[in-house]
């Protein structure tokens, strides 16, 4: 008797469907536990100052044009610059650039100057 090349493939699928279906009920007893860590209610590690976090979180969108280190790719390097001017970039923007005006306000504007003066 010949095998049949179908057989594998049908359990396989059997096997996933399987675990698809074991992997969502373990989901469901755990809901409350995901769901307070993606509310914060989760252990922390490491301890920074709010500008630092907002300012590493906020300058994710500035990664884009600056390069992941920030030292520049499509937009200039902004290490060294001045905290004054990135503000001023961020709230009022530069004619004729992807930087716009209200880009940021003013709060998260200062919170992402900070953070990138203590880049080096």
């Amino acid at each position: 008797m010949k095998n049949n090349p179908v057989v594998p493939y049908i359990l396989i699928l059997a096997f996933g469907i399987g675990l698809i279906f074991f992997m969502s009920l373990q989901g469901a007893d755990n809901k409350k536990e995901i769901a307070a860590e993606h509310e914060g209610g989760g252990e922390t590690t490491t301890e920074t100052t709010d500008a630092e976090a907002d300012g590493s979180a906020l300058v994710q969108s500035c990664i884009g044009c600056h390069g992941g280190d920030l030292t520049g790719s499509m937009g200039p390097n902004l290490h060294g610059l001045d905290e004054a001017h990135i503000v001023e970039v961020l709230t009022k923007g530069i004619e004729g650039t992807p930087m716009q005006p209200n880009m940021k306000t003013e709060e998260e504007a200062k919170a992402i100057a900070e953070y990138i003066s203590t880049l080096e």
